[in-house]
This record gives structure tokens, C-alpha cells and sequence, in this order.
């Protein structure tokens, strides 16, 4: 006949396992895109109804023409900008981008590959990796810097990462699966 374990070897047990869990989510969560909070300036209390208004911020640049129909992320190798292009057509979000040293030819592509996190050829920590092309032998794919910092000079390696800022790399991260659209333009 089995031994019977005591109540209080089931709790311990039980506690162990739920506090390892919540360490586990903790380190998991403090990996991933942090929440910031947009502050609006307010006027000083001394700018009265003939304040001047306040500068717009320049427009972003149009969506490129030749990018193709539906739901896709189009890459400008020139502006060195992407676009995330809804279902219809519309340009849901668009920011620029640091290209590596080796860049995809213009054309149409698609996701085939993503990684949550690795280092990268350049020995950097990045994640929300999305493959979608390989030229010379060098794998072309979006990525951000963990820490959030820009790619350093590349010192004449060959380089295929194209490094988006911390949030732009979730938000394209939340927009492409594999298998979503790349259009590659000039």
C-alpha cells in the first residue's frame, strides 16, 4: 500500500510550482514591448485665444504606388521606411528603419520564417525576427534591438538585418504572420 504524503507537503508543492510559474511570466513580461504613456503639453496659463497655433509635424510620406494590392508590409529601400497596409489598402503605420549592408532586390516576398529572439550576425540580442528573402548567401529580415539601440557601424560585414526601433518592431511583429506579404520597393 502507497504512503500517504501530508497536507502540508501537498501545499508546499503546490506553492513552489505556482511561485516558479509567476517568476517565469515576470522574466516573459519583462521581455516584451513596455507600455508608454503620450503626454500632451499643455499651453502656459499665460497663452490666452491669440496664441499661436501650435507646428504641425510634417506628413508621413506616401505609400509607394507600385507596392502591390491588399494587406502587405511594403520596405522602401530608398526612404528606408516600411508601411503596414491593411486589408484595404489604407497604411496603417509607417516608420523608418536602419538597413543593413546587403539589401533585398525590389520585388514581392512573404514572411517565412519568424523568431521570438536570438543574437544577431552582428553579435547584437534581437528580437521579433521575420525572414522573408535571402540574397548571397545573407538572410534579409526585420528585427529590433532588445535593448532598443540602433545597429552599430557594420566594420565590412556582410549584413541582411533591417533593425526597426523597439516599438515599431512589435508593432510589425503584431502585424505579420508567416506567410503575410513583402513588397520591396526602390
Amino acid at each position: 500500500m502507497a504512503a500517504r504524503l501530508p497536507s502540508w507537503a501537498w501545499v508546499t508543492g503546490l506553492t513552489a510550482g505556482a511561485t516558479a510559474a509567476v517568476i517565469a511570466l515576470a522574466v516573459q513580461a519583462d521581455h516584451g514591448p513596455q507600455p508608454t504613456a503620450a503626454v500632451k503639453p499643455r499651453p502656459p496659463a499665460s497663452a490666452g485665444a491669440h496664441a499661436p497655433a501650435t507646428p504641425r509635424t510634417p506628413s508621413a510620406p506616401a505609400l509607394p504606388d507600385e507596392s502591390g494590392t491588399g494587406r502587405r508590409i511594403v520596405y522602401s529601400l530608398g526612404e528606408k521606411r516600411i508601411w503596414l497596409v491593411d486589408a484595404t489598402g489604407r497604411a496603417a503605420r509607417t516608420f523608418t528603419v536602419w538597413p543593413g549592408t546587403v539589401s533585398p532586390r525590389p520585388g514581392h516576398y512573404s514572411i517565412t520564417l519568424r523568431t521570438q529572439s536570438l543574437k544577431g550576425s552582428d553579435g547584437v540580442e534581437i528580437e521579433h525576427i521575420m525572414y522573408f528573402t535571402k540574397v548571397q548567401g545573407v538572410n534579409i529580415a526585420f528585427s529590433n534591438a532588445l535593448d532598443g539601440t540602433s545597429p552599430p557601424p557594420a566594420n565590412g560585414k556582410k549584413l541582411g538585418g533591417i533593425r526597426l526601433h523597439k516599438e515599431d518592431g512589435a508593432a510589425l511583429w503584431s502585424f505579420g504572420d508567416q506567410g503575410t506579404k513583402v513588397a520591396v520597393v526602390d
